[in-house]
Order: C-alpha cells, then sequence, then structure tokens
C-alpha cells in the first residue's frame, strides 16, 4: 500500500468533513438567478456531435469536421465539457479562416463559455454580437493553450435584446492560428457548476481601464491576481532585472511587453519600494526603438544596475531581431543612465560591447555586474555557449562606459542546457555562487573563484517547483545577498491570466544563503511580515491522525507549520492548499525517504505535475515550511533552504481550504500559525 495520500482521497475526506466557506471576491458580474427568458441557443454544447443550430457564415474554418471528442492534446487534456467540443484546426487545418455563428436568444444578465486556442484579440475570438445591428458587444481570444478557460461575461446592459455568438478566426498563421470552443451557458448555471461551486470570473471584458482607480483596488478586483507579487496590470513581465538598492530604495525593473499579453518587443517596467516588499509603479525606464516593421522584436533584453558618483546605471542586453535587420549583431552590451532613478539616458557611445568575441557563438546576453573582491574591480558575467554547452564569459571595467574581455570564466558540461541565459554570480558564506537558466530551469552551483576562473564544487536547482527561472541576485545596502525570480518558465503554455490581458509575476523578495550542505538556499525577508492585514491564528502542539484535519479558509496568507518529526509515526502527511470539493494542491512530505512533493495535478488552470526534493531535517528532526498563497500563486520556504513556486490559477471561488492529514500513523505539529496578508500596493 502507497504511503503517500491520494489526491482523491483527501478530496472525498474534504467532502464528509471540512466545512469550506466561499471567499467573497470582488467581481462585476452579476447574479442571474431567475432569468426570466427562456430562449437559448440551439446545441450549446455541441452534444449532438454536429454543428445542428448552428451556421458557417464565412470562410473555410469550419464545418462539420470542425466538432470533436478527441480527449486530449500534446500537454495534456482539453477538459472540455461533456464529450464534444469545436476544435479550430479539425475542419481544414492553422491557417483557415471563416466564421461559424449561433442561433438568436435573448440575453440574461451573466453568460459563460469555455474558450481555447490562439491568442490574437483581432484575428481570434469568440463574440458577442446585437442581431439588430450586428454590433460586436463582447470579444474574448485565446491564451495560446488548447485546455479550456471558463470565460464568464456580465450581459446585463443588454439583458432582453437579442444577440448570438460568433466564433471568429481570421488569423492565416501556421502556429496558434485557432480558436476553439464549448459549453455555452447563458442565466443562473453560467457562473457555477451546478454542485456547489462558483467559477472564479475570467474575462478581458472584466478588467476596468487602468487610470481611474487607485492601484490596489484595481488589483484587488481580478480574482486570480496576487495581490503582494509584483505583476504589471496588462501585457507581459518576465524576467527581473536591474534589481538593486540605491539611496534607500529598492529597484525592480521588469522585461516588459505592454502591448500584449504575450512576449514580444521588450521593454523595462520599473517599480521602487522602501521595504522590498511594497511597490510603487514608476515610468518605463526603458523602450525599443520604434519601427514600422510589426514582425520586428527588437528590444531591451535582460541587464543589471550598478551605482557610482555619476549615478544610477543599468547595463544589458541590446537585442537586434537579425530577420528584420540581418547585417546587425544580434546581441550587444549597452547602458543606460539616470541621476534621479526615474529618468534613464543611454549613453550616446553605445554599444559598450559590441557583441561576443571573434568567432564566437551570436549567443550572448544579460550582463550581470558585480563587485569581485578578490582584485577590488567592478566586473560582468555574461550567458553565452560554445556551441555545446553553456557558458558565463567574464568581462573588467575601467570605468562605467569601458570594458574588456577576460575571457571564458566557466564552461558547463552540457547537462544543464547547450546555452546559459541571466547568469548571476557572488561571494556567500565563504564560497562562490553561480547561478543561470538553462534547459528551462534555474540551476545554482557552488565553488571557488580566483578573479578568473570558477571552479564547481556543488551543483542543484534554484527552485524544486514549476515556477521559477531568471532569478537575479542584489545586495542591499545592509549587506545581505537578495534575489527576485520570474515565477513563471519558458516551456509551459499555462497562461490563464492572459484571458485577463496580463501574464508574468515576480516571486516575493528572498534572502540567499549558503546551505549545510554547500548549496545555495532561500527565504523569505523579515519585511514580509509588514503585509500582515489580520490578526494572527495560532495553534499549538497539535496531534493529527488518519482524518483531515481543517485549518483555515484564505487563498491570501502566510501558513508557519513545525512538524515534529521525532514524535510523528505517520509514513506520510499531506497539506493541501487550495482545496474545494473539486480541486486542491497538496504537498506531501515521506517521513521514511524524507522527500516534500508537490502536487498540482488537479489543482486549477496552472501548470499540472509533481516536483520532489529531498528535505535535510536531521539535525534537529523538525519540517519547518513557511507557505505564502496568494490568490492564484504559491511559494513555499523549506527550513533547509529548499524552496517550490507554482502557479495554481484555481478554478473555483471556493477553492479557498486549507487541511492537513496523515497516514499511517500520527502527525505532531509543533507549531502552526495562519496570517492574512494585504496587498503590496496599498
Amino acid at each position: 500500500m502507497s504511503s503517500v495520500i491520494h489526491p482523491t482521497r483527501l478530496l472525498k475526506l474534504g467532502l464528509m468533513g471540512i466545512a469550506t466557506t466561499a471567499f467573497a471576491i470582488p467581481s462585476t458580474v452579476p447574479a442571474d438567478p431567475q432569468c426570466p427568458i427562456r430562449a437559448k441557443p440551439i446545441n450549446l454544447s455541441f452534444e449532438s456531435g454536429t454543428l445542428k443550430g448552428w451556421e458557417v457564415v464565412s470562410g473555410y474554418a469550419f464545418g462539420n469536421k470542425s466538432v470533436t471528442n478527441v480527449q486530449s492534446y500534446w500537454d495534456g487534456p482539453f477538459n472540455q465539457d461533456g464529450s464534444y467540443f469545436i476544435l479550430g484546426t479539425s475542419q481544414a487545418g492553422e491557417s483557415a479562416v471563416g466564421e461559424l455563428k449561433s442561433s438568436s436568444f435573448k440575453a440574461c444578465s451573466v453568460l459563460s463559455f469555455l474558450v481555447s486556442g490562439g491568442y490574437d484579440p483581432e484575428h481570434l475570438y469568440v463574440g458577442l454580437v446585437r442581431d439588430r445591428d450586428g454590433k460586436v458587444l463582447l470579444k474574448q481570444t485565446g491564451v495560446n493553450d488548447e485546455a479550456f478557460l471558463r470565460i464568464v461575461w456580465d450581459t446585463s446592459e443588454w439583458r432582453g435584446q437579442s444577440v448570438h455568438i460568433v466564433i471568429h478566426d481570421s488569423s492565416t498563421k501556421e502556429g496558434w492560428g485557432h480558436i476553439n470552443f464549448d459549453d455555452l451557458r447563458v442565466g443562473s448555471h453560467a457562473t457555477n457548476d451546478g454542485k456547489g461551486l462558483t467559477f472564479n470570473v475570467l474575462g478581458q471584458a472584466n478588467q476596468p481601464p487602468a487610470g481611474k482607480t487607485p492601484t490596489c483596488k484595481l488589483f484587488a478586483k481580478d480574482p486570480l491576481r496576487p495581490q503582494y507579487h509584483y505583476t504589471q496590470y496588462q501585457g507581459w513581465i518576465n524576467d527581473p532585472a536591474g534589481l538593486i538598492q540605491w539611496k534607500g530604495k529598492h529597484h525592480l525593473f521588469s522585461q516588459y511587453n505592454p502591448d500584449a499579453a504575450v512576449w514580444g518587443p521588450i521593454s523595462w517596467s520599473h517599480a521602487v519600494s522602501t521595504d522590498a516588499v511594497h511597490w510603487r509603479e514608476l515610468p518605463v525606464a526603458l523602450s525599443p526603438k520604434e519601427t514600422e516593421d510589426a514582425e520586428d522584436e527588437s528590444g531591451m533584453f535582460t541587464g543589471s544596475a550598478f551605482s557610482d558618483s555619476s549615478g544610477l546605471h543599468l547595463i544589458l542586453t541590446n537585442y537586434t531581431d537579425t530577420s528584420s535587420h540581418p547585417d546587425a549583431v544580434q546581441e550587444s552590451v549597452i547602458v543606460a543612465s539616470s541621476i534621479d532613478g526615474v529618468n534613464f539616458e543611454y549613453y550616446n557611445n553605445n554599444p559598450v560591447i559590441s557583441g561576443p568575441p571573434e568567432g564566437a557563438p551570436a549567443f550572448f546576453r544579460d550582463p550581470k555586474a558585480f563587485h569581485d573582491p578578490t582584485d577590488n574591480s567592478l566586473k560582468l558575467a555574461i550567458g553565452a555557449t560554445n556551441g555545446v554547452s553553456g557558458q558565463v564569459r567574464l568581462y573588467r571595467s575601467s570605468d562605467t562606459f569601458s570594458w574588456s574581455d577576460a575571457g571564458v570564466m566557466y564552461t558547463g558540461n552540457g547537462s544543464t542546457g547547450n546555452v546559459w541565459e541571466c547568469p548571476n554570480f557572488l561571494p556567500i558564506g565563504g564560497k562562490w555562487a553561480l547561478f543561470y537558466g538553462g534547459n528551462g530551469l534555474g540551476h545554482y552551483e557552488t565553488g571557488t573563484f580566483d578573479g578568473s576562473t570558477f571552479k564547481s564544487e556543488k551543483l542543484g536547482l534554484l527552485d524544486a517547483g514549476p515556477a521559477s527561472y531568471a532569478m537575479q541576485w542584489y545586495k542591499d545596502e545592509s549587506g545581505r545577498n537578495l534575489a527576485i525570480t520570474w515565477m513563471a518558465n519558458w516551456p509551459t503554455p499555462k497562461w490563464p491570466s492572459r484571458a485577463n490581458g496580463w501574464a508574468g509575476q515576480q516571486s516575493v523578495t528572498r534572502e540567499l544563503f549558503l546551505r549545510k550542505d554547500g548549496g545555495l538556499g532561500s527565504r523569505p525577508i523579515k519585511e514580509l511580515d509588514s503585509l500582515a492585514s489580520g490578526p494572527t491564528k495560532k495553534l499549538d502542539r497539535q496531534t493529527i491522525e488518519d482524518k483531515a484535519f481543517h485549518l483555515e479558509n484564505s487563498n491570501t496568507a502566510r501558513l508557519k507549520l513545525t512538524v515534529d518529526l521525532g514524535a510523528t509515526t505517520a509514513s506520510s502527511f499531506t497539506l493541501a492548499l487550495f482545496q474545494s470539493k473539486a480541486e486542491s494542491t497538496l504537498l506531501t512530505y515521506n517521513t521514511m525517504n524524507a522527500t516534500l512533493t508537490l502536487d498540482t495535478r488537479n489543482a486549477g488552470y496552472g501548470q499540472a505535475g509533481t516536483w520532489d526534493a529531498v528535505i535535510d531535517s536531521q539535525t534537529d528532526r523538525k519540517l519547518n515550511l513557511d507557505i505564502f498563497l496568494d490568490r492564484s500563486v504559491l511559494e513555499i520556504f523549506v527550513g533547509d533552504g529548499t524552496v517550490f513556486s507554482a502557479t495554481v490559477f484555481p478554478r473555483y471561488q471556493e477553492s479557498t481550504n486549507i487541511a492537513i492529514m496523515g497516514a499511517g500513523g500520527k502527525v505532531v505539529v509543533d507549531s502552526l500559525s495562519l496570517t492574512p496578508l494585504g496587498s503590496s500596493w496599498c
């Protein structure tokens, strides 16, 4: 018999004995308990297996072959309702265009449906159209994923009017050039699953315009937006960049596409904080050159910050799209400077490094400035490759704008990727730590450095979870080694927040330290205590046996838990987070092999899978967990320095239960505390 608690079993126990309380989430979508209009569209979920009730208006993208009952695609299940749905590629392939129209119906106060497929608001969308004038009242595109999302629309403005749905595809792209659709719901059941659960409200139409409402209130309206993890209101962010504390303020820059919730021509967003927790948005710091070429993806790639007597300096990769500029150098290094920490000007004689050394591959990016105490100099670590293995190249500075090649500092063995991005290099705990991105993961290596070359002694992952890449380090004015990571990764297509017009979030600020085993560890900074928005609920020593123990209902909180492993006899125990009777994120500790496993296979719209790490708890036989829940994201810090980051994106408003349960014995909890957390924008 397995010693790990099966997810289905824990959910059933939740149904049997755990009280759940719906979390009141701000929403502009009204309740519609008794919509009096009986006329509804025909064949809402295509369970006839045909297009009955739907009309092909134009083109050849849709037809009889559009209705399919296929269950899964390359990254998992489609998650359709019932068996059949509209798959935009089934009739005539990816690049086909056309439009499909439902039968007419009377609008109620609310409407919902399932959508997936390509992200292209102009060319791929589900639209609500008014019959009398053909006006498109509301639109929703896909999110570049085949798995369905539930979109909920407030249609009270048109209640009683005759309307219809169109599925529109005017994209000729061969990649993500289609849209999928299923399960149109009108009226009272549009906001719930019919089994007591309420859908989280998704949809670009629900996002109020920015600038008219204070930021913290604006951010609070979105039920899936993290409240104390940095996000942009609209658009895309990825790598944190330019991290520095300068003149008492922490500066956070992020790779940013303001025009769409997908990667594109990259700018640098900019926010500041006095405590590395509460952020205030500043104007965009850097933007790519204007161009009339819509296909030109040139932009300001990742870089870092340093300061001297002349001001604050950003040193970064100037990326040139060589498909649009075939004679240009793909990646060079440039500098932008500021005397006020807000307005930045590019150095007149950029680039300060014209590109990779002669004969080296074109990949040459993400300069990270660091002070080298071995010779008291300012240096740069730059991600590179020899074509087979990732490398870090080293550059020395003679002044802010003059840099010389100091050769290859370190070359990997190929196991962590053939190219390395976002390298960081720092002295810590009597050793040197190098960390970088490779193969879609964040890796660290610790060892020694002689001022020119690095010798690795230990290799590991920066984060045991799936949602961490491009972490950047900086030293604050008190001497702490701090870091922020992008809570995402490149391989996954799971970006459900794109439906709300934004994508990407940064982690809370972490402090780095050297672990007992010589690896690189992380812990939350003490300033995060200031996020507390209410009294802490504390429990003294508890003994939990083979029954789910309900802790609380919350999805924006900090949970601290210490388990006495010496007194615990259970073969494993599981902590359920973001739990309802339909979904749950599970964290299981196996006492036999000291392995902690994060399981998101039944967690929500986010990336599904299991991730594990062996935990060092042998000294005092205690397992210490410090867990940050923030509506849709999760950070788990373990006492030995291990961290798990994940994006969950629950489907239901009721997915707020927190519970713990043992298997095959008792679990002895030394202490437990749960603190509600507020917004980092208020």
